[in-house]
């Protein structure tokens, strides 16, 4: 196996103006000797990341952008609030810059006054935060990283990608009793919402990389909203609109572990000035899915928000077409995110749509998942996940849909380990390349979670190394969600089985396409919940 084979190589990225592809004197595309450590859950990443902060002293960096940010939402109790935290490291004259989404009107279920708020917080502390609308209309800035560098002990440098934004909602764990300082979401999700979520810690040469992608966001020289009236906003407000310069970069550290790590992005074809870094756009996110599912043969195993748009899936469905042994697993929300006769209507047409094309493909090597925590509740899955025959592994803040892969900026690592597994099957099910151990372990660890491999009473519900096998994996998925299925529907009586999993049935669609069928709709918006005249360019 080369690495060439799996991950793009320049000029497959399809954005000459970036410099990302430019760092390394090998011309390299990607960044070797990495070590990447996903942190599964809110609450191991927010506990991480406080450790960290922590440590940083004067003319350390830290670098952050997000989606959403709630400056009182705690990392690890009373006393760190990520808004504190933040602003005592300013204080210790750490530098911070942030960028968050200025983001649409809260009375959309967005974040403006959050954002806004977080913002002056860290303004007033001494940092910088910059509330960011370059964006197409109807995008967001989805990227969720943090960036730390220590000048002089570049030992401690770290970045963190993935799906985690730093907000309310997410602090939970493996118990999934949900975050204590909560939103409101549909009420199946009870008054504190079950949260699965993932997060990468890197470490090594990559670190450089993902601040080389806030550098270029951050020294974009376009206005941060071209809106007049946003403007007057900003200038009420005495927000900052100009960013300050930041410090010259060091130099990336040292090689410190067998990963391979590529820096995967979205940029739209932003209207009238494009991004300086991304004139015409950039699709790496896509085009690094269409070519590692090229060589898919055994498992393509995918934990996602959304799971939405026929032309998203249509590449997953190509690789089900071409390899009759090719299974496929998807672990979903069971729930769309919020009640409502326009969300949950797009909900529900864009994803049974896209399951429809894959089922056709696929048939019943397709298989789709819910998850619950023992008291019977709905865990909502926000992880952005997919490892490719133990081989080729993602995690960012893309999600499977079509904002996701054209219109909004997002950011995500491809993860390929130099280390083959040493476990036998080591080619399970003509997994052709070997399985390499950071992809195996990070599939094994998620769904051992989701089997309830060690359940509440202690049972082993399945061989750890057993699930090595695709097809073993498969049945034992689909045997754990029969069995809960079963106890559910016998009145839940007699012990509870082991596992979290749920078969996700496709709900009666009658209902929303009424509601989707209304001509104001199909004016204003797609499934994927952007305005239809705006669609254009989205090729991959």
């Amino acid at each position: 196996m080369t690495r060439a084979e799996w991950l793009l190589v320049p000029g497959e990225r399809g954005n000459t103006a970036t410099g990302l592809d430019r760092r390394r004197p090998d011309a390299k595309a990607w960044s070797d000797g990495n070590q990447a450590h996903a942190l599964v859950h809110g609450a191991a990443y927010f506990s991480e990341l406080l450790a960290a902060i922590r440590v940083m002293r004067s003319g350390d960096l830290l670098l952050f952008t997000d989606w959403r940010g709630d400056p009182e939402e705690r990392l690890a109790g009373q006393g760190t609030e990520i808004g504190t935290v933040l602003c005592r490291a300013a204080r210790r004259h750490v530098v911070v810059k942030g960028l968050l989404w200025r983001s649409h009107l809260d009375g959309l279920r967005f974040s403006q006054e959050e954002n806004r708020r977080f913002g002056k917080e860290i303004e007033e502390a001494g940092g910088e935060c910059l509330l960011d609308m370059r964006v197409r209309p109807g995008g967001s800035h989805h990227q969720k990283m943090v960036v730390l560098r220590h000048p002089g002990r570049p030992e401690l440098d770290v970045a963190y990608v993935g799906g985690i934004d730093l907000c309310r909602n997410r602090n939970d764990d493996d118990i999934h009793r949900g975050d204590r300082q909560s939103l409101p979401m549909a009420s199946a999700y009870g008054p504190h919402p079950p949260w699965h979520d993932v997060q990468l810690a890197l470490r090594g040469p990559v670190v450089g990389d993902v601040e080389a992608v806030f550098r270029e966001r951050w020294q974009d020289p376009a206005p941060l909203s071209r809106s007049p009236v946003t403007r007057l906003r900003a200038l009420m407000h005495r927000e900052d609109t100009d960013a300050d310069i930041l410090p010259p970069q060091v130099a990336d550290p040292v090689p410190c572990g067998t990963h391979t790590v590529q820096v995967l992005r979205t940029y739209p074809n932003r209207l009238l000035l494009g991004y300086p870094f991304a004139p015409d756009g950039e699709r790496s996110i896509a085009r690094g899915y269409l070519k590692a599912l090229r060589r898919a043969r055994a498992l393509v195993y995918v934990e996602d928000q959304y799971l939405w748009s026929p032309k998203v899936v249509a590449c997953f469905a190509q690789a089900l077409s071409r390899n009759p042994g090719l299974l496929m697993i998807g672990v979903i929300p069971t729930v769309p995110e919020q009640d409502g006769r326009l969300t949950r209507p797009m909900n529900l047409v864009g994803r049974v749509t896209a399951l429809d094309e894959l089922r056709r493909a696929g048939g019943d090597r397709v298989a789709l998942y819910g998850l619950e925590n023992h008291a019977g509740t709905p865990v909502y899955v926000h992880a952005k996940v997919c490892v490719i025959d133990d081989v080729w592994a993602s995690v960012g803040s893309d999600n499977i849909n079509l904002r996701s892969w054209t219109h909004d900026s997002e950011l995500s690592c491809a993860v390929v380990d130099e280390c083959p597994d040493s476990r036998q099957p080591r080619d399970p099910g003509g997994l052709g390349d070997g399985a390499r151990v950071f992809a195996r372990e990070l599939r094994l660890g998620l769904m051992r979670e989701h089997l309830d491999v060690q359940g509440a009473e202690g049972q082993q519900a399945a061989d750890p190394d057993a699930l090595c096998d695709p097809a073993t994996a498969f049945g034992a998925f689909e045997e754990a969600a029969a069995a809960l299925d079963a106890w559910h529907e016998g009145g839940r009586r007699g012990p509870r089985p082991a596992g979290r999993l749920r078969r996700y049935t496709a709900p009666d669609l009658s209902g929303a396409q009424r509601a989707l069928s209304t001509p104001l709709h199909h004016v204003l918006v797609d499934p994927d919940g952007r305005p239809l005249g705006l669609r254009r360019r989205n090729t991959f």
